[in-house]
């Protein structure tokens, strides 16, 4: 039972034994509700990494890789395309790996120090140190020990899995020489990725 401090105070108390709030305080209740129902709806922000994507116009991702693009054909690098990058990206490097090689992950493309500005590498690039000259990307050491793209060359068997990723960088250069290996430029772009964007090729013999 409440308390019988007079008819003053016993006016306060209800008659389920709750002691009725003042108009201020179920205000700001109301208040501080609407605010977190508020809060709740308001949708999550959408990241600029969930936008970036890379795509070929020869493969899709999770699908086999043209033999064209590999050591069973002509070993032309693929055409690839890329949209959706943070707005304050200022260089890309790609990596192109096979987790599945005998020895460990095997590196088959390095390009670095692509300009913030391109959207796409044509098909066929040649094994020069400077992509589109002056001004452009470069390229480095495969694990053939060749400068530019190296294509699928599993052994005989089981599918393996080519790996594109494509990182957009916070920097306009990365501290990695010509013709850098693909550790070298992994290490170099730690601590400068903005977002990554990742195309996934198939190919066996």
């Amino acid at each position: 039972m409440p308390p019988r401090t007079g008819a003053r105070s016993a006016r306060r108390w209800t008659r389920h034994g709750h002691r009725e709030a003042s108009a201020s305080v179920v205000g700001s209740a109301v208040l501080v509700a609407a605010c977190i129902v508020g809060y709740a709806a308001a949708p999550p922000p959408v990241s600029s990494a969930a936008a970036f994507t890379l795509t070929s116009a020869t493969f899709e991702n999770g699908t086999r890789i043209p033999a064209v693009h590999t050591c069973a054909g002509t070993d032309l690098s693929p055409s690839l395309k890329w949209t959706g990058a943070p707005a304050t990206t200022r260089s890309f490097v790609l990596l192109v790996v096979d987790p599945d090689a005998p020895g460990g992950e095997f590196v088959h493309w390095v390009v670095y120090d692509l300009p913030a500005a391109w959207r796409a590498l044509p098909s066929g690039v040649g094994p020069i140190l400077r992509i589109g000259g002056q001004g452009g990307g470069r390229q480095g050491v495969n694990g053939f020990s060749r400068i530019g793209y190296g294509g699928p060359c599993p052994p005989p068997g089981r599918v393996h899995h080519y790996v594109f990723t494509l990182y957009a960088l916070d920097v306009a250069q990365l501290p990695a020489p010509y013709g850098a290996t693909g550790g070298l430029v992994k290490r170099a772009l730690q601590g400068h990725i903005l977002a990554t964007a990742v195309l996934t090729g198939l190919f066996s013999r």
